[in-house]
Order: structure tokens, then sequence, then C-alpha cells
């Protein structure tokens, strides 16, 4: 809430012009009229006593001046009608999402940071996870609870449900969060660096479902074209221990599929083949995803007139109070 000063009818305030003139008129304009003034000499030590009342009422007249210029202190506030997006995120955490093309980090560790960037950027939005690899699990529903959400998803880790990619079952989760919102806005962000080869749900049957329910989906495939270095596990035949090694494969990532998921449901495809790009990526989203926001502005007035006026009326009876006490403004 915003505190500030107001005046109702600041055009009193020209009233105050004329104070300099009055006093001018008292010590400098004697031509102008036919006052007289005594010629009894007048000790220093006593002029002011015969001056004060006459400034007295001329101190009264600025305050009722000010006072009737009505000053105020004005409230503002402003109250925030938004209408969110829900939203879900899917992500891919299959093996090939330890690919450390994504220099300092792998694939799956930058997806995760970018991920919550975004959601801690989208505070009027609820917000679910849903990875995926060779089947599909939701780690957090639809949620405003920015702080579980991150902790969430930096608990997401690789080889935590069987290895494969099922991008239909994550899409098919995905809606079926989705599916009873009553949010305006209905989107799925997906992120993948594979190509569909599990799931008993083909990924174009779930984005006729996403369609069907209103739901538009982003994709984004990850990763550099090539033969990438990705982690495996390897078992060491001489010491029994399981060890991990590095191989280089090549990663194929279906863009044509994710296209196509895309354009079904009127959302789009993006290709990140680097963090930056990955984080471009989800800024652009972040920027197609707008959330609807009204904004309305309340102001409220309190007078504060009333020190003013009766300051004014204090100056007025002054010298007659001291009048009363019998100390003499005469010199």
């Amino acid at each position: 809430m915003t505190v500030f000063p107001h005046l109702a009818h600041p055009a009193w305030l020209l009233g105050l012009l004329l104070l300099p003139i009055l006093a001018w008129r008292r010590h400098g304009g004697a031509g102008f009229g036919a006052i007289s003034f005594s010629r009894l000499p007048i000790s220093p030590s006593g002029a002011w006593r015969l001056h004060l009342p006459f400034y007295l009422r001329l101190a009264a007249l600025g305050l009722v001046f000010v006072a009737l210029a009505r000053p105020q202190l004005g409230y503002a506030w402003e109250e925030s009608l938004t209408e969110g997006i829900d939203i879900e995120i899917v992500l891919d955490v299959s093996g090939s999402m330890a690919a450390e093309d994504f220099q300092p980090e792998n694939r799956l560790a930058v997806a995760k940071n970018v991920v919550n960037d975004f959601i801690q950027g989208r505070p009027a939005d609820r917000l679910g996870l849903v990875v995926f690899s060779g089947t599909a699990l939701t780690r957090a529903p639809l949620t405003g609870d920015r702080e579980m959400l991150r902790f969430l998803v930096e608990s997401v880790s690789l080889n935590s449900l069987p290895d494969g990619t099922a991008i239909g079952v994550a899409l098919a989760n995905a809606a079926s969060r989705l599916k009873d919102s009553q949010a305006e806005s209905k989107v799925v962000v997906l992120v993948t660096d594979g190509v569909n080869n599990a799931g008993a749900i083909d990924p174009m049957s779930a984005a006729t479902i996403c369609k069907g329910l209103g739901i538009r989906v982003y994709t984004i495939g990850v990763g550099t074209e090539g033969r990438v270095p990705v982690p495996m596990p390897f078992r060491n035949p001489l010491t029994g221990r399981e060890e991990i090694r590095k191989a280089l494969m090549d990663v194929e990532v279906d863009d044509e599929l994710l296209q196509r998921i895309a354009d079904k449901t009127s959302g789009q495809f993006f290709k990140a083949t680097d963090p930056e790009g990955l984080r471009e990526v989800f800024a652009e989203i972040d920027r197609l995803e707008t959330t609807p926001m009204q904004i309305k502005k309340y102001t409220r007035f309190e007078e504060v007139f009333e020190p003013w006026a009766q300051s004014a009326l204090a100056l007025l009876f002054l010298p007659l109070i001291i009048r009363a006490t019998r100390f003499s403004l005469e010199p």
C-alpha cells in the first residue's frame, strides 16, 4: 500500500500570495492609504510587540488557506486478479539423458536447472511434473507450491524407471492430470532426447487425446547430432563390481514425431543442442504462454485539514489570551 499527500482544492493555495503583499502594505505601503502612525519614539526592544498581533493574524490567514485547500493523505493499493495456466512438465529420465554433450553437466542436470527456473518464474500458475523412460510416473500433481516443486525436480534421477522412451505413455499420463482442470489454458511441455520405443500407447494417439481435451503440447528435442559420450553401467568381470564407463553413442531424436505432436495440438516444436539453447526455448515458451492478469486500483483519502484549521483558530485567539493575562502587547 502506498501513502501519499494530496490536496482536494489546491487553488486555495493561491491565497498565500496575499501574505507578502499584506506584510509589505503594513511596513512600506503607507502611501496607499490614510493610516497614520504615532510619532512617539519606539524602542527597538519593544517593536516586536507592536507587530506581533498582525503577524499572528497573518499566519492564521495562511493556515486558513491551507485548510481550505483540504490536505489529505491518500492510501492507494492494487489487487491483482489472475487466471493462471495449468502446465505439466514431462521430463525424459532415460539413460541417454546422461549424455555429456551439455557441458559442464549432462542433459538431465541442465534440464532440471532450466525447468526449475521456469517454474519459479510463473508464480500465478499451477504446475505438475511427470517423468518417464520405459514407463511414466507422476512426481508432482498440479500445485502452486513452488518449494515442493523445486525439491521434487531436484530429486529427479536417471535410471529410476525401466529403461526405454515411452513418449505416448508420458503424454497420456500428463493428459490425465489435466483433463479435470478448469484453467482457461492447459499446457504440456515435453522434454526428450530419444525415439519412442516403449509403452502400449502410440504417441500420436496420445496427442489426439490432448487435442480433444484442449491441451496444447510444446515438444523439445534435446541433444547434439552425432556420437556423444554417455556414461554406462558396466560390471567388471574381474572384480564383479558395477562400474561406470563412458561409451560413444549415437542418440537419435525423433524430431519428425515431436513436430507432428506439436502440430496436432496447436503447440510448437523446439530443438535445443546446448544449455543456452534449452534456456532460450523455455524463455520462448514462457513468452508464448502469458498468464492473463487484471489489476484493480483502489484509492482512499483521509482528511487532515483539521489541525491546520485548529492552528489558525489558536493564532487568532492568542492575542486575546495574552491581553486577558494583562501582558501588554504594546511597547
